[in-house]
């Protein structure tokens, strides 16, 4: 994803007993987020109750008679409010004469998280036909690891660990760190133990037949409460209205006649909105979990990207909250010049310190000109130019630093080079360190120009223009100028006429990089190449060398570096396809995007409706999954967001807030989906439903519940 240590550093073991890698399971609420096993323990490595980049609890291990329980299933709900595990004892050692056999306690577990603190119910219920006496017992523990600890990052020094003290039926746990910061986590049981200390509570539970016993556990950052039934309730109510809530933002797209489509479609939305926080900015969708919960700037651009046609509140907090982050002094520790845009904000002890530059980074090449990008977007999607007058000055500083810092060598391009050996040494979306590179695998020299940043600064240059008309600004002939002279330099410059295809990158003495990547994609997506070369490059883009089957690798097979197993050089990456799908969808690849969508969700299938990150790029095989990539994150915003955009592409939908207009370009829609129903998409003032139908073969749009003045036009 984002940053240089999720594939450069040796990740913690997430492997279980018999050696294959198992899946954590993610809850979110704010800047709180909890990992744990599918049992819902808690055990040291990449899992843990996290908030504001430091692990606040660690390890929390459920054992019945010293074991751990039998588990029959676990999972997520949709909404990704609750986690529940059942569960059932083993044989339980005996009690005098009395033997307690395997299979007769039902065990289940269910947790959320909730404004700062972790609720959870342990509910145990006899389905044998005696009484049976169950030892229950949790261990439990503190490290305060930094985020970068728990990631393999190692750290010479930390601060003090005070021991865990302890009252009755509550445990805290205090950690002073070097950064002079306290930090203090509490958990709390709604009943006193048998024993109890720092790191053990111990219960003897009596069931008599058919009883059931609830136990409650509440783990507070900063504060501890007694916890009980009622409070779960409250709390439970409280944060199912407010997933509720994020989940309702904006138009919404159902297919009535597709439940499993329908179900991907929920998910997504629910995974958007489980990513998303309510910044005092407004809305923000943070990166991923668990490595990326926090706001990183090409990721809640580009997520808010994808849902803009849907639900636009997304893209103004985003703005919002980048301008307000946006560089004023040049820092090589921090990648920093003025008028640049974050790259990633962190909060832990570590980024306080500076033992890492994350704590307000900015080395990313392409936030900046998607920054300004995504303002022209949003300003023609709602027509909200009190905004963007607001942003104003943010945005010309932005084209400022394009002018002035993304041109270090004055050629005309956006190029970088990291202004520190602690920052990342690449710098675009595909940052791994191995990840830019010529035909021969050699890595370039510096500084260098990529192909797909050079389309967002030409997006960005036309973004300017556009809204100076509007805002008054008289530097609209020079920043059109700008996107015009971008424009004839990618073409002459990046082209490879002998491929067919655009060169990944330009390096530091302005040779082309000749990898043949999905980088061209996004070139598409902005709408920079000329409609003969974006159908040389849509056409081998949907090629054996680059279609897996389940989507489009990041490069193409035979390639120097191609590894399908690699974070960028092989992988498939939904965001990436979805990207390139709408790409081909400006160009006309109407039924170029209904494959990749049909691909992407037959994807999905196999991840249980929830795209990861990535994941490997293997040529899919008759009756087998896509194999997955071990450490993806899981949700991750882009990923979600992915279907809402390709949705648009294949529908062919632009939406003209300013001149009160839904167009609707030769919609297609995917193979098995013969109906689909967007509703209260809001247009200015008004709002309307579309209902997509397939009838002989093609598909038709039939606006329905006009509220307002607002115009569909239908091109086929």
């Amino acid at each position: 994803m984002d940053d240089a240590y999720s594939v450069n550093l040796a990740m913690p073991d997430t492997t279980d007993a018999g050696g294959s890698v198992e899946q954590l399971m993610a809850l979110k609420d704010g800047d709180l987020f909890l990992v744990a096993d599918g049992w819902g323990d808690l055990r040291g490595g990449a899992d843990g109750l996290f908030a504001n980049d430091t692990r606040m609890l660690s390890r929390l291990i459920l054992t019945i008679g010293g074991a751990r329980p039998s588990r029959l299933s676990s999972g997520v709900s949709q909404d990704n409010v609750y986690f529940t595990c059942h569960s059932t004892n083993r044989a339980l050692p005996p009690m005098g004469e009395h033997r307690t056999p395997a299979g007769v306690m039902h065990v289940e577990r269910r947790r959320f998280v909730w404004q700062g603190r972790l609720y959870e119910r342990v509910r145990l219920t006899n389905h044998g036909i005696e009484d049976l006496w169950a030892p229950l017992a949790f261990d439990f523990a503190a490290d305060f690891a930094d985020i970068f600890q728990v990631r393999g990052t190692p750290r010479l020094k930390r601060g003090t660990a005070e021991p865990p003290t302890h009252d009755g039926r509550r445990v805290t746990f205090r950690y002073r760190g070097l950064d002079a910061v306290e930090r203090v986590s509490c958990l709390a049981f709604s009943e006193p133990p048998h024993r109890l200390n720092g790191g053990r509570a111990e219960f003897m539970v009596t069931l008599p037949r058919g009883g059931r016993h609830d136990l409650y556990l509440e783990c507070g950052v900063d504060r501890c409460e007694a916890p009980d039934a009622d409070r779960f309730r409250r709390a439970a109510v409280q944060a199912q209205l407010h997933m509720r809530a994020k989940r309702r933002r904006g138009a919404s797209v159902r297919g009535p006649r597709s439940p499993r489509f329908n179900d991907w479609l929920d998910q997504s939305r629910a995974d958007v909105a489980l990513l998303t926080t309510d910044l005092p900015t407004g809305p923000y969708p943070y990166a991923g979990t668990p490595w990326f919960s926090t706001p990183f700037g090409r990721d809640g651009i580009l997520c808010a990207w994808q849902m803009l046609w849907l639900d636009p509140s997304l893209a103004r907090g985003v703005l919002t909250y980048l301008a307000s982050r946006q560089a004023t002094e040049v820092s090589a520790f921090m990648d920093a010049q003025p008028g640049k845009i974050m790259h990633e904000t962190r909060g832990g002890e570590m980024a306080a310190l500076k033992e890492v530059p994350f704590g307000l980074y900015y080395g990313g090449v392409d936030t900046t000109c998607l920054f300004v990008a995504l303002a022209g977007a949003y300003a023609k999607r709602t027509g909200d130019f009190e905004l963007i007058r607001r942003l104003w000055p943010h945005l010309v500083a932005a084209a400022d630093w394009m002018r002035d810092y993304g041109d270090s060598n004055g050629d005309g391009l956006i190029d970088y080079a990291r202004a520190a050996e602690t920052g990342l040494s690449n710098q675009g979306w595909k940052d791994s360190e191995d990840s830019i590179f010529h035909a021969d695998g050699r890595f370039p020299k510096g500084p260098v120009a990529l192909l797909e940043v050079q389309g967002y600064a030409w997006a960005a240059w036309r973004a300017m223009g556009d809204l100076a008309e509007i805002i008054g600004d008289p530097r609209r002939m020079e920043w059109d100028e700008r996107a015009d002279a971008l424009c004839h330099r990618v073409e002459t410059r990046f082209w490879m006429e002998d491929e067919g295809f655009y060169a990944i990158a330009l390096d530091g003495d302005g040779e082309p990089c000749r990898s043949i990547a999905s980088n061209a994609g996004h070139l598409l997506f902005t709408g920079l190449p000329s409609p003969e070369r974006a159908a040389r490059v849509a056409h081998r883009l949907l090629g054996a060398e680059f279609r897996s089957g389940w989507g489009l690798r990041t490069l193409a097979t035979g390639q120097a570096r191609f590894n399908p197993m690699s974070y960028h050089n092989g992988s498939v990456w939904p965001h990436d396809t979805a990207l390139a799908a709408a790409g081909m969808a400006r160009y006309g690849e109407r039924d170029a995007v209904a494959l990749l969508l049909g691909e992407i969700y037959a994807a999905a299938m196999h991840f249980h409706l929830r795209l990861p990150e990535l994941f490997c790029g293997f040529e899919r095989q008759p009756g087998e999954p896509p194999i997955a990539y071990p450490v993806a994150c899981l949700p991750q915003a882009w990923a979600a967001g992915s279907v809402f955009l390709m949705l648009q592409a294949a529908l062919g939908v632009r939406i003209d807030a300013v001149e009160g207009v839904i167009e609707v370009d030769d919609p297609v829609l995917p193979a098995g989906i013969d109906r689909l129903n967007v509703t209260d998409l809001q247009v200015g003032e008004a709002r309307i439903d579309l209902n997509f139908q397939r009838i002989d073969g093609h598909t038709v749009v039939m606006p329905e519940n006009r509220r307002g003045k607002v115009a569909v036009r239908s091109n086929r």
